[in-house]
């Protein structure tokens, strides 16, 4: 297993590395590229932002771990997971009322304090402590994926005015190096864990650095910004109004609702299933995001001048990998005939089918839901979505360890199969919309927001 985890993590990493290197050199130098004051405003955005992901994901490899490492049983460790997945939904409602009253910057600044907390918290070893630190894990979530994007919206638009058009390109960016960051900090995990044997806790005392470096830089390079508030009672409604009244957005939601819900639960049962056998998690953990990585630069060739594919044809093409993915769990995760490299193919795979889905209905969101009710109907997809995941945990939660894991991947397979359908339903229902393609190429390859 430990052989094969480095192999498939330089396979997947010069894979990457020759697809992006082909694009650059394909890619023509564009106007934003070219002026002064943007590229210094996206600098000033950059280095507070990559180094806020760069200390999340370096959380991710050793989580689990770390709870085996204090000896709590699989349960236990369930119910901390479904603690930050509620604390996740319950902040993520009113992150965007909670930013726009406190001011962008002053969030940041939040979002630095509350996870510096967060990764203290996980050097205790009592139960309860653990728990709050979930809870503040899910407040630093909320606003990572609010504070840092309302704040660069607001200055590009309102404060240095520079085209908006612009803006899919700076996210477009940050999403490339999100991956990379992600790739990056499983390696640096793996180093300070298991190279150096500073153990579990090891990457959350790292990550700290990190965050005081970025809540300083925001201090002192962003200017404060503050934007009119809606009453969440109105977004919510307006939300519900658009879900009922679109079958194309009700549809979008119950396919982000069940497919995201497995994606959480991927999460949760990847290190149980492969830690048994040696795995090195930091390791796999960058060749899970290696293979994500890698399943955004296929979206991006696959939707280019070239191939010209549509963003609902990959949708329904993500789905049938992580399906097939699942199949595959429930056979290699049999008790007393676990196969680790099968399963760990098998997670690759969902992974990359990550790297299809999200570009994917990222553009398909951006083009049926208006964008003035985006945020109420992101909220009703985001409770089912940690419902059903919290739900998944809390069965196996109550589940025999050596048969529950197991059941849960058939679980899985039957709630992408479900998925699968809804997906059918709503090619059906768009097949001939013009509106739901992208368009023809006449220059550059197509490059969508991530």
């Amino acid at each position: 297993m430990l052989v094969t985890a480095y192999l498939s993590f330089v396979g997947l990493l010069a894979s990457c590395l020759g697809l992006e290197l082909s694009r650059c050199r394909a890619r023509p130098p564009g106007r934003a590229c070219s002026n002064p004051s943007f590229l210094q405003f996206q600098l000033d955005f950059y280095q507070v932002y990559f180094l806020a992901l760069a200390a999340d994901w370096l959380q991710a490899p050793y989580l689990y771990k770390l709870y085996q490492h204090y000896h709590f049983l699989e349960g236990q460790i369930a119910i901390l997971y479904v603690c930050g997945l509620a604390s996740t939904v319950l902040f993520g409602l009113v992150a965007s009322s909670l930013v726009d009253w406190l001011g962008r910057k002053k969030s940041c600044v939040l979002f630095s304090l509350t996870y510096s907390l967060c990764c203290i918290t996980k050097l205790s070893q009592d139960y309860f402590v653990l728990l709050v630190g979930r809870a503040l894990g899910g407040l630093s979530t909320a606003l990572l994926f609010s504070a840092f994007e309302a704040w660069y919206i607001h200055e590009h638009v309102e404060r240095h005015d520079f085209p908006a058009e612009w803006i899919p390109a700076t996210f477009a960016r940050a999403a490339f190096w999100n991956h990379v960051l992600a790739v990056a900090a499983g390696v640096a995990a793996e180093a300070v864990a298991s190279w150096m044997g500073l153990g579990p806790v090891a990457p959350y005392v790292a990550a700290i650095p990190l965050l005081a470096l970025a809540g300083a830089l925001a201090l002192r390079n962003w200017g404060e910004n503050y934007d009119r508030q809606r009453a969440f009672s109105k977004t919510c409604a307006g939300g519900l109004r658009c879900l009922l009244s679109d079958r194309r957005v009700l549809l979008l939601g119950v396919i982000q609702a069940l497919f995201e819900s497995v994606i959480f639960i991927f999460v949760f049962l990847w290190t149980p299933v492969l830690d048994p056998h040696g795995a090195p998690l930091g390791i796999v953990f960058s060749s899970f995001m290696a293979a994500s990585l890698l399943g955004s630069s296929l979206y991006r060739i696959a939707t280019s001048k070239r191939y010209h594919l549509q963003p609902m044809h990959l949708l329904s093409l993500a789905v049938l990998i992580v399906v097939f993915s699942l199949f595959m769990l429930t056979f290699s995760t049999s008790p007393g005939q676990e196969n680790p490299v099968e399963s760990f193919i098998a997670f690759l795979l969902i992974e990359l089918a990550c790297g299809l889905y999200f570009p994917s209905m990222s553009f398909l969101r951006r083009k049926v839901i208006p964008e003035t009710e985006q945020a109420g109907v992101l909220n009703w997809f985001r409770v089912p979505l940690h419902l059903l995941a919290c739900l998944g945990l809390l069965v196996l939660h109550d589940s025999d360890r050596k048969t529950g894991t197991r059941n849960m991947f058939s679980i899985c397979s039957a709630v992408m199969v479900t998925t699968l359908l809804a997906v059918a339903g709503l090619f059906t229902v768009v097949r001939h919309d013009a509106e739901l393609r992208v368009p023809s190429p006449t220059g550059e390859p197509y490059a969508p927001e991530l």
